[in-house]
């Protein structure tokens, strides 16, 4: 199994990753309520073909925080940073809800940087979600918060309420040690900036080779969600990972790495072990 060292990538706000592997880039984008840790049960299958990054988004992790508002366009030029200091000119982007906006903000705008998307348990935005949703939404998550109670305090809640019913003890347990790591000025800025009317991308200037997953169970972008992201992108192809919620490469590591890793050969020349 390749070794996974952790990087940083400058100037401030400084973002970490966990890197490791050879071959054709890979970057992992976490959630709304992760961080590079996310994926530890993927980042090694994958750094057996690819050279494989997980970052820490700014106010995320190990990454710096930052002052002013969360905006899309600066998490886009960040990503821009982590290609560039690891000295690939495109790279294979996974991104998992928050992180798969990242990804199609980034493939819209810096097309010529992207081999290949894999967008999980995401959404094209609210911007057709009825006001009641959009206002459950920040409520739900933001209202404990500034009430006075730590991203640790709500830790159990929240993941409650993402995964599926089927997902075990250890994905629950890692998707609340998740949670409870969040830097709480961060995650109000990012329940801000998902909330936002703004539309993000038009999903049909997307050229690259595209692979669309959710978890069956998830209620947060349900699968219908995501087919219709795969119907706005050209080409793309839709795969639904059963027994899982939102967190389908925590829930189901083994069915993520199978489908992903299939996807992302047929895109690549890779290393192989």
């Amino acid at each position: 199994m390749p070794l996974i060292h952790v990087e940083r990538v400058g100037p401030a706000p400084f973002i970490a990753l966990n890197v490791g592997g050879t071959g054709d880039l890979v970057v992992l984008l976490h959630g709304i309520g992760g961080n590079r840790r996310n994926w530890r049960d993927n980042i090694g299958p994958l750094a057996q073909h690819f050279q494989v990054a997980a970052w820490d988004a700014r106010g995320w992790g190990d990454s710096d925080d930052y002052d002013g508002p969360l905006t899309f366009e600066e998490m886009s030029q960040d990503l821009l940073r982590v290609l560039d200091h690891l000295g690939h000119r495109r790279a294979h982007l996974v991104g998992l809800s928050m992180g798969g906006r990242i990804a199609m903000h980034f493939a819209v705008r810096h097309p010529d940087r992207v081999q290949s998307l894999v967008l999980c348990d995401t959404t094209q935005g609210p911007k057709d979600w009825p006001l009641e949703r959009r206002n459950a939404f920040i409520q739900s998550r933001q209202a404990p918060l500034l009430s006075g109670k730590t991203p640790a305090d709500i830790a159990e809640q929240v993941a409650a309420s993402l995964v599926s019913p089927h997902a075990s003890v250890e994905a629950v347990a890692q998707l609340v040690e998740s949670l409870a790591m969040l830097h709480k000025d961060s995650y109000l800025k990012a329940i801000e900036a998902n909330v936002a009317d703004v539309t993000l991308a038009d999903l049909s200037l997307i050229t690259a080779p595209t692979l669309v997953m959710v978890g069956e169970d998830d209620h947060l972008t349900p699968p219908a969600e995501a087919a219709e992201i795969a119907r706005l992108i050209a080409g793309a192809q839709l795969h639904v990972v059963e027994r899982a919620g939102h967190l389908i490469n925590i829930e189901a590591p083994a069915a993520f790495n199978e489908r992903v890793l299939a996807f992302l050969l047929a895109q690549s020349e890779p290393v192989r072990s």
